[in-house]
């Protein structure tokens, strides 16, 4: 089951750190790709310099909706990035998800990416995890409750340790410390 419309209607801070753990489903036709979360970064509304609410007025509409849609972006012209819209109506933010392990296809994501199936960079960084997942700009805006791209709980017992630091890859408000990841797990990015 799907992680329910309630889960994202939080600050961005808390679905961040909460994301983690839980498993990022893709599903093209008959194929299934899987990963767990393992890092992500939070991304306030207009008042955070760095979020895509402050500087970029095409993405407002995603950003003042409800939680729990999918807002998928073109980083550099090159990379798609995936995003869990979070919050109320109203009360903007997202959270961009860095970095999975891989838990299922993973030799379709090996295909994918044309890197080993095991290795530590198949879906390690925003990039690399939508193209092993197959997740494109078609996908912005879906409902991340339910359909072909959705966020389920974790698979077991949350046994980890969460550290927290500045976000990476930006230039803007660089020293706020809103990335989160799993402490020692070798798929975060960075």
């Amino acid at each position: 089951m799907p992680l329910p419309r309630r889960f994202y209607r939080r600050p961005a801070r808390v679905v961040a750190r909460d994301l983690l753990g839980c498993v990022l489903v893709a599903r093209r036709g008959r194929t299934i790709t899987a990963g767990r979360v393992v890092e992500t970064e939070a991304y306030l509304g207009p008042e955070d310099a760095a979020s895509h609410a402050a500087f970029r007025p095409g993405s407002r509409a995603l950003f003042f909706g409800n939680g729990g849609f999918a807002y998928v972006y073109l980083n550099y012209g090159i990379h798609c990035c995936l995003n869990a819209i979070a919050g109320r109506r109203g009360q903007p933010g997202c959270v961009l998800i860095r970095a999975l392990e891989p838990v299922l296809g993973l030799s379709v994501m090996a295909r994918r990416r044309r890197v080993a199936a095991r290795s530590a960079r198949l879906a390690g960084g925003p990039g690399n995890l939508t193209r092993a997942l197959g997740i494109t700009l078609r996908d912005n805006g879906v409902d991340l409750t339910c359909g072909r791209l959705t966020i389920e709980p974790p698979d077991g017992p949350r046994e980890f340790r969460v550290a927290m630091g500045p976000r990476v890859g930006i230039t803007r408000a660089v020293d706020r410390r809103l990335r989160f990841w799993i402490t020692g797990n070798r798929f975060v990015s960075r």
